[in-house]
């Protein structure tokens, strides 16, 4: 068996989901999985493995990749842990600059880790970036709406496409001899802002035909499925940029010898129980690992997956030793094992958790601080902070007689209110329709405050409508979930949970 370090290459979407059409299977054709074809990311899948219940450590960007790049908890990566406020302790050490000094050629192209000061430090700063040809990339839809009357659309798409290969190509050129390298791809076309109607336009996905797909928390009208609709061409255009990829690694040789793991931060932004929220449609990824002579083929792996494992994994393979202050666990053995399902028994659930977004909760902007325990059953979340806004101020949209900002304005400025879920279609829709019988208890689940225990079964509640906290027949579930989730974070030295004075109630955490 080979086993000589290996080539990494890490593709990894800014606020992309588990929207990929591997998972139709699992699925069925009832969710939007049912309207989009990613057959490169379909293609790392079935010649390796795909996972279905990998999770980010934070459904928020920079707590999500200090935990990645480092393999610890957020809460354990000093002010990684937050957004708005973010400085990266060069004291932590990163898996990509440890195998960088074990011999690695080590880059990136797009968003690594920010926002943060220094601008993506974790993984070499400005001098391990590579992006001669541009980052348009990051703004597809724009870019390839504006480019479509010259070159076709086909032609506008072929346009990023080119630049990815471009700056790949920067990337392999700047390498030394025959050093392995390990390359992190991270475009930002899924993140916010989307030229709209363009999932139809250049994608052929029509909106429409997502009705009946949504999850039940989400009004089923055509603006809101026309927002899903865009945000699925941001999908499809990622897979384009895989395959990319895929073809130059083909192209030198060098895709056996290539661990490709693919996958991306949070889920969907803008849209209610999303990005910045701990259920299932704000923390459940896509992950896909493809690795010959090492990742036996077409399998299905139903062990629990915190991205932060991916650290440690990346680690091993490339022949080192964890990192000092790991708390991942390396999926070596899973990725490796011949077995499909669940693999490792103890890989039975994932802890989530989230402090400092963007939103400004009251004065001092104070954290909205969560922590949650899923398993395959059961969701289990507190909330330690039950009087504040999840979603950040409502600046006085929480009345439901007032008037509210225009529709184009909350389309377009994520701070005019609940500023932790970004402006959108779906956030102006729900906020104009707030009032009206049939949205109230929608719009309540989705900007409201939170009760502090939230108990989800997803076995009978898919998509987490009825919280179970308070039915006496769950109790005992309820005190168990609890008593499980503490334990950990008190393992782990959760500042919320273990210190007196918590930190990120206090400056340079919380507050101006």
């Amino acid at each position: 068996m080979n086993r000589q370090p290996p080539n990494i290459l890490f593709a990894f979407a800014d606020d992309w989901g588990r929207y990929a059409s591997a998972y139709r299977n699992i699925e069925g054709e009832n969710t939007p999985n049912a309207l989009i074809d990613t057959p490169n990311f379909d293609r790392v899948a079935n010649e390796g493995a795909l996972f279905t219940n990998a999770f980010v450590p934070a459904p928020s960007c920079t707590p999500c990749r200090s935990s990645i790049l480092t393999g610890r908890y957020f809460w354990q990566t000093g002010r990684g842990a937050i957004l708005q406020g973010a400085e990266w302790d060069d004291t932590i050490p990163s898996y990509p600059l440890a195998l960088e000094k074990a011999g690695y050629h080590i880059g990136y192209t797009y968003k690594v880790w920010s926002p943060g000061t220094p601008r993506d430090a974790p993984y070499g700063g400005d001098r391990t970036r590579y992006a001669p040809a541009g980052t348009q990339f990051g703004q597809f839809s724009f870019a390839a709406t504006r480019n479509a009357p010259e070159h076709g659309i086909e032609g506008a798409k072929r346009l990023l496409y080119n630049e990815t290969r471009d700056n790949f190509q920067a990337f392999l050129d700047a390498r030394s001899g025959d050093h392995p390298f390990c390359y992190w791809w991270g475009p930002t076309n899924t993140h916010r802002k989307w030229q709209r109607g363009s999932g139809k336009q250049l994608w052929g996905l029509e909106p429409d035909d997502l009705k009946g797909k949504l999850p039940a928390f989400l009004p089923d009208v055509h603006d809101i499925r026309e927002d899903v609709c865009d945000y699925l061409g941001e999908c499809l255009a990622f897979d384009g940029g895989l395959g990319v990829l895929l073809k130059m690694l083909e192209e030198i040789g060098e895709i056996d010898n290539t661990l490709i793991v693919v996958s991306g931060d949070h889920g969907i932004p803008g849209f209610p129980r999303g990005k910045c929220n701990l259920y299932n449609l704000g923390c459940e990824v896509a992950l896909a690992v493809r690795w010959p002579g090492r990742c036996p083929e077409g399998r299905v792996i139903d062990d629990f997956v915190n991205l932060m494992d991916l650290a440690p994994t990346f680690m091993e393979a490339g022949g080192l030793e964890p990192l000092q202050g790991m708390s991942a666990k390396s999926l070596l053995p899973v990725i490796e094992s011949s077995e499909q399902g669940q693999v490792n028994a103890e890989r039975d659930h994932v802890v989530l958790g989230r402090e400092r977004h963007v939103a400004k909760a009251r004065p001092g902007s104070l954290p909205y601080p969560q922590r949650a325990l899923r398993t395959d059953r059961y969701l289990y979340i507190r909330n330690f902070e039950p009087d504040r806004w999840p979603m950040g101020d409502p600046k006085g949209l929480d009345d439901p007689t007032a008037e509210p900002p225009s529709y184009d304005k909350l389309c377009n400025n994520t701070f005019i209110a609940y500023p932790d879920m970004d402006a959108s279609p779906t956030k102006a829709w729900m906020v104009h329709n707030r009032a009206k019988p049939e949205t109230q208890r929608l719009f309540q689940m989705g900007f409201g405050k939170f009760p502090a225990e939230e108990l989800y079964d997803l076995h009978s509640d898919p998509h987490y409508m009825n919280n179970l906290a308070g039915d006496p027949s769950a109790a005992n579930v309820l005190w168990q979930l609890s008593a499980r989730l503490m334990e950990i974070l008190r393992e782990q030295e959760d500042p919320r949970v273990v210190e007196t004075e918590c930190r990120f109630e206090n400056p340079p955490y919380a507050g101006e």
